[in-house]
């Protein structure tokens, strides 16, 4: 897994959001200035900017612009090597996301033995998805995998609450204090402190039973309050060690909320900055945006957009693997470990499909890091013909593996199979499922090789600077269709688009080379 995230991490330019990650956290670092990337909290781009402090970009202090300026500032404007700043900031998540595959590991284990412990970890370490991601500097598998650390501890909480629930607290508040879907998790989180620890040590005489129900509920009702704080306190010292006298001005274009969303931003118990940061989510929320699902372009949102992206870029072995550990949640043996390995996916799975934005997995990326702990159960039930589905479990799980190793290192347009593989997703899904701008310097790789000295056009959708990279292009959608002769070079993600300027464009031209499965060239005469 190590060597896949840091062969992907060398290789790919920067995807969308990392340019404006990796320049909040040096501004964090530097200036103590919070106000650049105000809609998620600091604790995750403290992680990368551990990372960009070793590579000693430059980078102009105050600078005025937009967050997506400044990524383009330190990235290809300040005189730095953006590929070792990505780099940099890139490897601190690489190194999350192997010690997570450890909580995975140590999570099955306890549960289901060495044997599943091993299944499971496999299942996470050949991930598509969770490589893809865990090897880029967002935020999504951090605020995931701390989370899953909470579900863990909360699990062990169940024998020693004194020891385990502050650090489970602690490690909710690290995924709060990371990305703010996982807002929805908390009432989950604090339901399960407090039924761990109100587990019955044993049988109570009758006459003591009501007072024990009383003092259980005061018990449980301490230990969520308790979690909660630790995790409120988490989020605050992630705000104060960027400026520890939390100076604040809100950005222009917070929106003004009301109603019940307004008063949720206003009531929660944390920093301003976070409070503005909600009500900037929210107004993400009420915007429409462009999908696109099976080859359909269109504005809004499917509520079915998440599980069919899931079907679809999961591998089918690893598919079979959850199926079959969510059903052998419900044996006796495993079922006081569902609710902490099956709820906090689930309930953050229906809060993504309730949102707007139909833009990828990695919403939803708990799912491939939760479920893997459910499909090692799976593996150790003992009931009858229990060797025949043990070599079927090995079967599926090499499988999962060879498919996962056949798409290395273009793990971002993964699909399984039945769909087709990596290279027909951009058929079926678009942006960070497929192409999220991370291929611009194999497309300038490519363009050297194959076709030195020929014109082109570039209509490319992501936060690379072509020039930098060497890809002298001009812009298609700048001149007269009957212009545009030579090699026509289209990021998938504007295909999937269906821009009417470039649809024109392509009926005339014809595709003759792929990139990375995310970037198709064409040839105009």
């Amino acid at each position: 897994m190590a060597a896949a995230m840091v062969t992907a991490a060398v290789r790919q330019s920067p995807t969308i959001d990392e340019p404006v990650y990796a320049a909040a956290a040096l501004s964090y670092q530097r200036e103590h200035d919070l106000r650049l990337n105000p809609e998620h909290p600091p604790l995750g781009k403290l992680v990368i900017a551990a990372g960009v402090a070793f590579a000693h970009p430059r980078m102009d202090a105050g600078f005025a612009g937009t967050q997506e300026d400044a990524g383009r500032r330190l990235l290809y404007g300040s005189g730095n090597d953006a590929q070792r700043v990505l780099l940099a900031a890139r490897l601190p998540v690489i190194v999350l996301t192997l010690l997570f595959g450890l909580v995975v590991f140590a999570f099955a284990s306890g549960l289901a033995g060495r044997t599943g412990g091993l299944v499971a970890l496999a299942l996470y370490a050949f991930s598509p998805d969770v490589v893809a991601h865990g090897s880029l500097a967002t935020l999504d598998v951090p605020a995931a995998g701390f989370l899953l650390t909470s579900a863990w501890l909360l699990w062990r909480a169940r024998k020693r609450p004194l020891l385990w629930l502050p650090p489970a607290g602690a490690a909710l508040g690290a995924a709060v204090a990371t990305k703010m879907t996982m807002l929805a998790a908390l009432p989950v989180l604090a339901a399960l402190a407090a039924w761990s620890a109100t587990r019955p040590s044993g049988p109570e005489p009758r006459e003591g039973r009501r007072a024990s129900r009383r003092a259980l509920a005061v018990r449980g009702a301490g230990a969520a309050a308790g979690v909660l704080v630790v995790a409120v306190a988490v989020v605050w010292a992630s705000y104060l060690a960027v400026d520890p006298r939390l100076r604040w001005t809100a950005p222009p274009g917070v929106p003004d909320l009301g109603g019940a969303r307004g008063l949720a931003a206003g009531l929660m118990p944390f920093p301003r900055p976070f409070r503005d940061g909600m009500r900037i989510q929210f107004g993400f929320e009420g915007s429409t945006w462009t999908g696109f699902l099976f080859g359909r372009t269109y504005r809004g949102s499917l509520w079915y957009y998440l599980p069919a992206a899931l079907l679809v870029k999961t591998p089918l072995g690893a598919l079979a693997l959850w199926a079959a550990g969510i059903a052998a949640m419900a044996a006796r043996r495993f079922r006081p470990a569902a609710p902490y390995v099956l709820l906090p996916p689930a309930v953050l799975l229906v809060a993504a499909m309730a949102g707007s934005r139909d833009l990828g997995v990695r919403y939803v990326i708990v799912v491939p890091m939760f479920l893997p702990v459910a499909a090692a159960c799976a593996v150790a039930l003992p009931w009858r013909g229990a060797v025949r589905w043990r070599w079927a479990a090995a079967a599926l799980l090499l499988f999962a593996v060879v498919s996962s190793l056949r798409t290395f290192p273009s793990y971002l347009p993964y699909s399984n199979e039945a769909f087709g593989g990596p290279s027909k997703t951009h058929l079926r899904l678009h942006d960070s499922n497929a192409d999220w701008g991370q291929d611009l310097g194999r497309l300038a790789d490519r363009l050297r090789a194959r076709y030195p000295r020929e014109k082109v056009w570039l209509a490319y959708k992501g936060s690379g600077v072509p020039s930098y990279y060497g890809i002298d292009a001009s812009d298609p959608f700048g001149a007269p269709p009957g212009q545009v002769r030579g090699l026509l070079v289209v990021s998938d993600s504007w295909i999937a688009k269906a821009d009417p300027r470039l649809i024109a464009l392509l009926r005339t031209s014809e595709p003759i080379d792929d990139v990375g499965h995310t970037i198709t060239i064409y040839r105009r005469t």
